[in-house]
């Protein structure tokens, strides 16, 4: 959601969606400025072994912000997000990024699979996708 979105974030949810308490306390632990970054987020998700989606909702049910995605797409002052196309991109990391493409778009996690398995960064991955004209979505914290 953009920063026009913020305060709002709960409505991406039904009404009923309850906020998992010990979720929420490790949500307000890490805040910086009112702020969670991507990073600590997927740090909450593996620490209480719960879904990176699960820790998304609670910070949406809080009202909170994600800043300084992994992959470099938002949350960086001031010019929002970071990443750039790639100069150039690798046979080898375009052949990985396009077996996980569907319909010229790859997911958050996708992303990450092939930064693992290929031995890159996952802005690298994200810098290779922005060059392809691939759109990454959606996001494993449903940020995007």
């Amino acid at each position: 959601m953009t920063h026009e979105d913020a305060g709002k974030y709960a409505a991406k949810h039904p009404p009923e969606t309850k906020l998992d308490p010990q979720i929420a306390q490790a949500v307000k632990k890490e805040l910086k400025e009112e702020k969670i970054t991507c990073a600590a987020a997927h740090k909450i998700a593996g620490e209480l072994n719960v879904s990176p989606a699960d820790v998304g909702v609670a910070i949406d049910l809080l009202e909170v912000r994600i800043n300084k995605c992994q992959l470099g797409l938002y949350g960086y002052y001031p010019q929002k997000k970071i990443i750039k196309p790639a100069e150039s991109v690798s046979p080898s990391l375009k052949d990985a990024i396009n077996k996980l493409t569907n319909n010229n778009r790859i997911s958050c996690l996708s992303c990450w699979e092939v930064a693992k398995n290929s031995g890159v960064s996952k802005i690298d991955v994200a810098s290779a996708c922005e060059a392809l004209k691939i759109k990454i979505s959606p996001c494993q914290l449903s940020a995007f």
